[in-house]
């Protein structure tokens, strides 16, 4: 955790963050929705694809989680605690998706994409991308014919759903820039030192995204006990959603044309088709607890954790409650991964195959 970057490296994640910027003012002026999410996004994946590397330090990755932690434990308040007693049924219906969602995804792949079965099983998996490319590795599979369709779903899901969200007339302008006093600089040291060590507790329990946890945790407990009163700046906050898009679309860096057009239809395909199993159970799921169906679908969706914890958060959802669901979805997947692989049998890597993963 906070390794500093080398001097290289933090000229590219420089270089990254100004495309990125350049990329939410042309967000903005074609009035994209979250441009300073989506805007970075699309740009920095098309100007990846055609070469340019492009790349956020972890260090500078790190910071941008921990601020946007602390961010979104300022939505925390009394109301979104007492929800707590209501999601079990949101959990159970969550594992159900997910396994109908791999059980799917994984036969359309084979049978329609010519995926391999454990190739299939790794690329289906709605989220865990860190984990699937330790399992491909260990078990030999095409690594760039999982990792295409893996970052499609994420660049699409980045996309789609505040697109979504605004077509249902939901102003998320308050989320990118919530109202309210500005938390002064001690309550932030504080914050940050003990958001630090959260984060720090977490990764020796391996939990994901520790730092973006633990600082929600930490800012979530200020906030619901007073001790922390206020919001992040509002610049601070619209830096710190560039940097998550950076780093979206910079993980097409490496990726060709040739490879991204021979392996995104199947990306395409299997997020269509997880979106419209987590549309399914999200919509009972928001009856039975009485939450708006937007709120829900953004804590069952299948996209980065951080990414779909950000959107909650813009679109007024529990923080609580999306985040608890994201990682219950990471937590299942870490079981559920590894027994479809083992059961998929050997791959069969075709000469193509292995020219991509050279």
């Amino acid at each position: 955790m906070f390794t500093l970057p080398t001097l290289p490296a933090l000229w590219l994640s420089l270089l990254s963050l100004a495309v990125g910027g350049v990329g939410a003012a042309l967000g903005y002026v074609v009035n994209l929705p979250l441009y300073m999410l989506t805007g970075p996004a699309v740009l920095v994946s098309v100007l990846s694809l055609c070469g340019l590397r492009l790349g956020i330090a972890p260090f500078l990755r790190d910071i941008a989680f921990l601020f946007i932690g602390i961010g979104i434990g300022a939505g925390v308040n009394a109301e979104a605690a007492a929800a707590m007693l209501r999601w079990p049924l949101a959990f159970v219906a969550l594992a159900m998706m997910l396994v109908v969602a791999m059980v799917l995804c994984r036969a359309l792949l084979i049978r329609v994409f010519g995926f391999d079965r454990r190739s299939a099983v790794l690329a289906s998996a709605p989220g865990h991308l860190s984990f699937v490319i330790a399992l491909g590795e260990t078990y030999g599979v095409n690594l760039t014919r999982v990792t295409v369709a893996q970052s499609v779903r994420v660049l699409l899901l980045t996309l789609t759903v505040p697109a979504i969200a605004a077509l249902m007339g939901l102003d998320m302008s308050q989320g990118l820039a919530p109202q309210g006093s500005v938390l002064g600089l001690g309550h932030i040291a504080v914050l940050v030192v003990l958001a630090i060590l959260a984060g720090w507790l977490l990764e020796k329990l391996r939990v994901p995204a520790p730092l973006l946890i633990g600082a929600m945790l930490v800012s979530g407990a200020g906030h619901l006990s007073d001790l922390a009163p206020g919001v992040l700046e509002p610049k601070v906050t619209m830096a710190c959603l560039v940097a998550m898009g950076t780093l979206i679309g910079s993980r097409f860096s490496g990726t060709s044309p040739a490879m991204m057009f021979r392996y995104a239809g199947g990306g395409v395909a299997i997020t269509a088709l997880t979106t419209v199993l987590a549309i399914s159970f999200a919509v009972p799921v928001s009856m039975l607890l009485e939450m708006p169906l937007p709120h829900v679908l953004v804590a069952f969706a299948p996209g980065g954790l951080e990414t779909m914890i950000v959107m909650g958060a813009v679109l007024g959802a529990n923080p609580g409650f999306v985040a608890a669901c994201h990682v219950g979805r990471l937590l299942v997947l870490s079981v559920l991964i590894p027994i479809m692989a083992a059961r998929a049998g050997e791959p069969v890597l075709t000469a193509s195959d292995m020219r991509d993963d050279v």
